[in-house]
């Protein structure tokens, strides 16, 4: 699940967590881990009641598994480029996301750390 959005905000993300929550199996509770960007944070967000957010500790980008993966989209698909108006810039976000989740075994690697292992067991 991904949504595209021209902005990053607090209003963005109240859209992020609605959506993510209607994907979330009924009956079922969800982490999302989180950083500690201000939209993230916003005292007005109502978090659903299925998910629990996990903030992680400040300045710790290697401990934010999608940092990895904006990094390989963004390397591998959207820098480097020139479009010429902002719906080829959409049109080209959601091409690279869709080709991405095409690839699982891609999305298990980037977003895998050896420390995760243990705790998942």
């Amino acid at each position: 699940m991904a949504l595209v959005l021209p902005e990053v905000s607090a209003a963005a993300m109240q859209a992020m967590l609605d959506e993510l929550a209607t994907a979330v199996t009924p009956g079922a509770h969800a982490v999302v881990i989180l950083d500690r960007a201000g939209w993230h944070t916003a005292k007005e967000l109502a978090i659903p009641a299925n998910l629990t957010p996990v903030f992680l500790p400040p300045y710790s980008p290697e401990l934010n598994a999608i940092e990895r993966l904006w990094l390989y989209l963004r390397e591998r698909f959207l820098s480097h480029r020139l479009w010429p108006t902002y719906d080829d810039i959409l049109a080209a976000c959601c091409a690279a996301w869709t080709r991405l989740r095409g690839e699982p075994g891609r999305i298990r690697s980037l977003c895998s750390f050896d420390w995760l292992a243990p705790v998942m067991t």
